[in-house]
């Protein structure tokens, strides 16, 4: 199955659903549109579902782990050591994913994508390793594109195996030092926002710091438009 393929079976949702959705949610006891962001989510999942009164939901947190070459380039306030161990934490329960999952009844499944550390077997962890970390995408192409597209259709096909158990509702996360950094490449790219109003400080990072990964991020996109060609 490609990315294609999938795209292909994404039927649009059902807008009338919603509308009675929230018409339901307006004849309830209360001052309407209290439950504010709830309400939105509530019909939202109407819609997805298909199902104008959908039974509670069993729940699951993808946590997707890797690690990012662009780290090299001091953009954190932590060295990319630190992913493993973050990892090994979520494995331990002792995140605070973990925690709020907990109080909620969800399942936190963690996913190796591609963290430069081999694990080995363990109780917990699935092994969907793409790559040993990105590249430094400040100097050439983090990714190529069947590494990307394959990353993608990791989650795609995760997503399909916990349906295919009973979950309604999916979550997903990542951890991976560096992160932030192509977040905000992405953001730029895909709002056309100045990428220094979409970079912030990650991990605690001072004013300094930021600028410099503000630099960095400039000098990626620089190297990836298309008109550097």
């Amino acid at each position: 199955m490609s990315i294609e393929d999938v795209r292909g079976r994404i039927q649009p949702l059902d807008a009338m659903l919603r509308v009675k959705a929230q018409g339901r949610l307006d004849r309830l006891t209360k001052p309407l549109g209290s439950l504010g962001r709830l309400e939105e989510l509530a019909a939202s999942y109407v819609a997805m579902t298909g199902e104008l009164k959908p039974n509670v939901p069993r729940g699951v947190v993808f946590t997707f782990a890797a690690d990012h070459g662009v780290a090299l380039e001091g953009v954190s306030a932590y060295p990319r050591e630190v992913t493993p161990q973050m990892v090994l934490n979520f494995l331990r329960g002792g995140a605070g994913v973990n925690v709020l999952a907990r109080h909620a009844g969800v399942d936190v499944r963690v996913v190796d994508i591609g963290v430069d550390h081999e694990f080995g077997v363990m109780p917990g962890l699935l092994d969907r390793k793409v790559m040993n970390g990105t590249r430094n995408l400040s100097v050439e192409p983090a990714m190529t594109r069947s590494q990307a597209e394959r990353a993608v259709m990791v989650g795609i096909e995760l997503a399909e195996d916990a349906v295919r158990e009973g979950m309604g509702l999916i979550g997903t996360g990542e951890m991976g030092i560096g992160n932030t950094t192509p977040s905000a490449a992405v953001t730029a790219v895909m709002t056309g926002r100045p990428v220094e109003e979409v970079t912030g400080r990650g991990t605690g990072i001072d004013e300094s710091g930021r600028m410099h990964k503000v630099a960095v991020i400039q000098r990626a996109l620089e190297l990836s438009s298309p008109q550097s060609d």
